[in-house]
């Protein structure tokens, strides 16, 4: 199975306590790193972080797929576009 397909992240960014906008660059950063067509999971604080971050990708050209509450913080899986 290629990772283009992967419904499993293939990476995982670990951003709790991580203020705007430096969660979002960081979540930029690691995408730019992988492949085309790969999965990140990131994980963000309530508030601001939750509310900016998946916005910000999404105008940067990313694609969102997921974003789940985890109760102590959000899980949001965004993909590389291909």
């Amino acid at each position: 199975m290629s990772s283009v397909m992967s419904t499993r992240p293939d990476d995982c960014l670990d951003l709790r306590g991580t203020p705007c906008p430096i969660n979002f660059v960081r979540t930029k950063l690691q995408l730019e790193k992988m492949a085309p067509g790969a999965l990140l999971e990131v994980w963000l604080d309530s508030g601001e972080p939750v509310e900016q971050v998946p916005d910000s990708l999404t105008m940067e050209g990313y694609l969102v797929e997921q974003l789940e509450d985890c109760a102590d913080y959000f899980a949001l899986r965004v993909r590389r576009p291909a």
